[in-house]
């Protein structure tokens, strides 16, 4: 249990580059987006704190769910929208409570107290993973999802990977690094399609990426 050291200035980077980066694609596009661009915000500035260890994260999670269920919903990317609404957000309780149990404390900035998997462990997660994305892929398809494999993994992954958070495994920032990726490319096809607040999903799950190769980095010495 640590102190939660002030941000350092890659994650000043990545807070201010996502609204600098916000403002200039409300620039460009001669929109303002107000939905997608606090989504945006509130999602990379999560991701940063849950880096750090903080507890803070779920406040700012809270507000980013919240949102992008609703922004996944009109782009009919379901399982995102499900996902969001009905496990992230009550997730985000969830989290807060398994962290203070873990020793983590908003009041005094202490971090949470990060754990490791055996191998054994991160080889059974690997084969689940696997069969649930494949399996969720084959009923999304069903459902005329329009990125129905895609949308799976990112789906089961994020299951996986937030609640592995909420205990605070280590091995979660390896599943987020793998969504992240999917996710850029899935609201990248969303742009092409012209779907509404695309572009500013892109913009957040490319800042989502940079910050999880920050939280394995940085989660590797919290779970020695």
């Amino acid at each position: 249990m640590k102190q939660t050291k002030i941000l350092n200035l890659y994650d000043y980077f990545l807070i201010v580059g996502v609204i600098a980066s916000n403002v200039i694609y409300s620039f460009l596009s001669k929109e303002i987006d107000p939905i997608g661009s606090i989504a945006g915000i509130a999602g990379v500035i999560c991701v940063v704190l849950v880096a750090k260890g903080s507890i803070w994260n779920y406040l700012f999670g809270v507000v980013n769910v919240s949102l992008y269920a609703y922004i996944s919903y009109k782009a009919a990317i379901y399982g995102d929208a499900g996902l969001n609404a009905l496990y992230y957000l009550p997730m985000q309780f969830i989290g807060w409570w398994q962290w203070r149990k873990r020793g983590a404390e908003a009041s005094e900035n202490k971090t949470v107290k990060a754990r490791r998997m055996t191998w054994t462990q991160r080889a059974v997660l690997l084969a689940v993973c696997a069969a649930l994305v494949v399996a969720g892929g084959f009923l999304l398809k069903t459902l005329n999802d329009p990125q129905p494999f895609k949308d799976s993994a990112t789906t089961v992954l994020s299951i996986i990977a937030q609640a592995l958070m909420a205990l605070a495994f280590m091995e979660q920032w390896a599943l987020w690094i793998i969504t992240n990726i999917i996710s850029v490319v899935m609201w990248s096809i969303c742009v092409v399609r012209g779907d509404a607040h695309a572009g500013l999903m892109v913009i957040m799950w490319v800042f989502y990426l940079l910050n999880s190769l920050n939280g394995m980095r940085v989660w590797l010495k919290l779970s020695k």
